[in-house]
């Protein structure tokens, strides 16, 4: 996904993250300066969906506005159908699911109780 928030700005004419951050609190969303730079300078890992229709609203754009699909990298491959899963190769080959082996434990006889 590509992070489009310093183009959606600057067609509003903002031009620097204060101005951003004054357009947020215009509607009542009041993040940091710096959460505002950050938001600014590259693109989040994660934004909250609030806070993505609390943007919309201050900027009077979408979500599609700030947000653009991108083609995969070179080199990934998208799944398709019928791809197996990982471990489905074993359980393909053995004819049935593949359950996990419980571990033994290193002193034999029953478990102790917890601490009262």
């Amino acid at each position: 996904m590509k992070w489009n928030l310093r183009m959606v700005a600057a067609q509003r004419d903002l031009w620097r993250p204060t101005e951003v951050l004054a357009a947020f609190q215009q509607v009542g969303f009041n993040p940091s300066l710096s959460k505002v730079a950050a938001l600014w300078s590259g693109t989040p890992v994660t934004v909250r969906l609030d806070d993505l229709d609390k943007i919309c609203a201050a900027l009077n754009c979408t979500v599609a506005d700030l947000l653009q699909s991108e083609p995969l990298a070179t080199g990934q491959v998208a799944p398709e159908v019928g791809q197996l899963a990982v471990g489905a190769e074993e359980q393909a080959a053995t004819g049935g699911p593949v359950r996990p082996v419980p571990r033994s434990r290193r002193g034999a006889g029953p478990r102790p109780l917890p601490p009262s």
